[in-house]
């Protein structure tokens, strides 16, 4: 079992794109936020059915996981004060949440104290302000006071099939870890067993059994309503949840249920840039992704993928986890943040164009401006993990940090590299003295020829989709040198092609003035892969290269292939501009010869 390290991690900075990107989220996103905005709600509690109370649990935790990238005391400031904020609201009887006392369990109200509780509990892990966790101790209390055996069951509050309620799990789980207050364990155990009941979600059984997690109940016939049993975030929540349950008790059926689910997720929901959902809900999404499909790949799901398969990435060790991270880091999260970073897409489809998603709630906000930036801070959290005298390096990019080992042993570690725009990457490794360790470098799945060396001296055997343990008495100065496989590949379905090149998607945009990009097209592959160019003609991308096509239906005039642009997925359509179009699955000209063409006259 791996133990995340970020709190292992000192002066870690992000440089290169990357790093701007995380930089700009902070800045223009985080920073920006009105949070007196956000506590009002918890101050009237009028409400009757809309979720207010999120939205201040989503930002605190983005601001926080933010902080302990870039300490920056101002934000510091700003998060102390939201969290006294929001505590000022707390009534006697413990409730903290925006709804009005004859409405309370009613439709997002115990979400919204998870969140509440989540903010809390973050704010005193960061501060030890020990009101925070008495804060967020007094709201769990006077839930269980209205909830639980002989009381209101659970999984008959809320929405989707109790999901979004019962997904206060995760932070029940933290209070226990912090409390030791037994209590706290007998509810999360009880929140399971209800799971189970004939109104619950059937988490477990539905796992065990193989039912994908788009097909596990009938389609509903009010789409968000409670019966909608295929709510990808809440889902994704309840487990994230019951992982948290199996580090305390050990119970092996629990993680087993998460990771027979994560494995259906990826091989029937993920899509080709890393996330998934289409009305915010799984719908088999994997192949039907090549379809235009209103509403996809919601942001607040791209980044509770990502935190799954980071906590699934500390439990297990398996680096497939950290990959598809890496997926979605490059793909999905950077494709949602709009250029000038002042806002995050609620939907990023695969083909059309980004926009601002819809005030939600009465306020100025959605639910994907307020989670989004908890993607980007959990980028730094997921570049380095450790388990005892292992280093486990995950994300590659320009970038320097000091790791701290068992007996305080220092280790700086700083990335040279343009990576992912090119595959070379050198590593310094400087311990503070000579120390003995392992440093385990992830071997990307997609990479299958790869060299690692380490001063100089090849290592053998480097195997796609593990981790290269190099373990040894190290020096400083020693350096490591990583050259990965960046051959740019075409995948297929349904009649499609879309190139991948490394971790990171390519897409046609409408600004390059070289067709139109739905046109149909055959992009030229020789002995499996296609040959990319790099160019320089967009200021828009982040990077852009012409691959050969061969466009349209007619080879009488068009045998011969053209060079067309395409870039980073992230950059297409990055100025949420309505005039621009772009697209990632190129639609395939239909041969039916199945031969190369001939022209009637040869």
């Amino acid at each position: 079992m791996i133990s995340s390290a970020f709190a292992q991690v000192k002066d870690l900075k992000i440089s290169g794109y990357l790093g701007s990107r995380i930089d700009d989220c902070i800045e223009h996103r985080v920073k920006a936020q009105d949070v007196e905005h956000l506590i009002e709600p918890f101050r009237d509690r009028t409400e009757t059915r809309r979720w207010q109370s999120e939205f201040w649990g989503k930002w605190i935790q983005g601001a926080i996981g933010s902080y302990k990238y870039n300490k920056d005391p101002e934000l510091y400031q700003i998060i102390k004060n939201a969290a006294d904020g929001l505590m000022a609201t707390q009534t006697p009887d413990g409730y903290i949440g925006n709804y009005a006392p004859d409405a309370q369990l009613e439709q997002w109200d115990v979400w919204g104290r998870k969140y509440a509780m989540l903010g809390l509990i973050a704010w005193y892990d960061l501060s030890g302000d020990k009101k925070a966790l008495a804060s967020a101790c007094k709201v769990l209390d006077h839930l269980m006071t209205q909830v639980g055996p002989g009381k209101k069951n659970i999984v008959e509050t809320g929405n989707y099939l109790g999901m979004a309620s019962t997904s206060v799990l995760e932070p029940v789980i933290f209070l226990y870890n912090r409390t030791g207050k037994k209590a706290y364990l007998d509810f999360a155990e009880y929140i399971v067993r209800e799971w189970e009941t004939p109104s619950g979600p059937k988490l477990i059984s539905k796992a065990i059994n193989g039912v994908s997690v788009s097909g596990r109940f009938p389609h509903p016939k009010q789409w968000f309503s409670r019966e909608n049993g295929q709510k990808a975030y809440e889902m994704m929540s309840c487990y994230e949840g019951l992982l948290e349950l199996y580090k305390i008790t050990g119970n092996a059926l629990y993680l087993s249920v998460v990771e027979k689910t994560v494995n259906n997720i990826i091989s029937e929901e993920i899509n080709i840039a890393g996330s998934g959902s289409a009305f915010e809900c799984w719908y088999g999404g994997r192949e039907r992704q090549t379809l235009p499909t209103y509403h996809t790949m919601e942001t607040c799901v791209t980044f509770t993928w990502m935190q799954l398969c980071n906590r699934l990435l500390d439990v297990t060790g398996n680096s497939l986890y950290a990959d598809y991270i890496e997926n979605s880091i490059y793909n999905a999260l950077l494709a949602s943040l709009k250029s000038d970073a002042s806002q995050i897409a609620k939907y990023s489809p695969l083909e059309g164009w980004r926009h601002e998603g819809e005030e939600q709630c009465g306020m100025h906000i959605n639910c994907c401006n307020a989670n989004g930036p908890r993607g980007f801070a959990l980028i730094p959290a997921y570049a380095y993990h450790t388990k005892g005298e292992t280093i486990y390096l995950n994300l590659y990019s320009q970038s320097e940090s000091t790791v701290l080992l068992p007996g305080k042993k220092e280790v700086k570690l700083t990335q040279q590299t343009d990576y992912p725009v090119t595959g070379g990457i050198t590593i310094q490794v400087d311990p503070a003295k000579k120390s003995h360790f392992t440093l385990s470098l992830r071997i990307p799945s997609w990479s299958k020829q790869t060299t690692v060396k380490v001063n100089g001296n090849e290592i053998a055997a480097v195997l796609p989709g593990s981790y290269c343990q190099i373990e040894r008495d190290w020096n400083k100065g020693d350096h490591i040198e990583l050259e990965f496989d960046m051959r740019a590949k075409v995948v297929e379905l349904n009649q499609a092609q879309a190139i991948v090149r490394g971790p990171v998607v390519l897409a046609r945009d409408s600004r390059f003035n070289d067709g139109a990009v739905d046109e149909a097209s055959v992009i030229v592959v020789e002995d499996g892969y296609v040959a990319l160019t790099p160019t320089k003609d967009a200021d828009f991308s982040w990077m852009s290269f012409t691959a050969p096509l061969v466009l349209g239906t007619d080879l009488e005039s068009h045998r011969a292939p053209l060079n067309i642009h395409f870039c980073d997925f992230a950059s297409a359509g990055n100025t949420w501009d309505k005039t621009v179009r772009y697209r990632v699955w190129v639609p395939k000209t239909l041969n039916v010869i199945h031969a190369p063409y001939k022209p009637y006259s040869d």
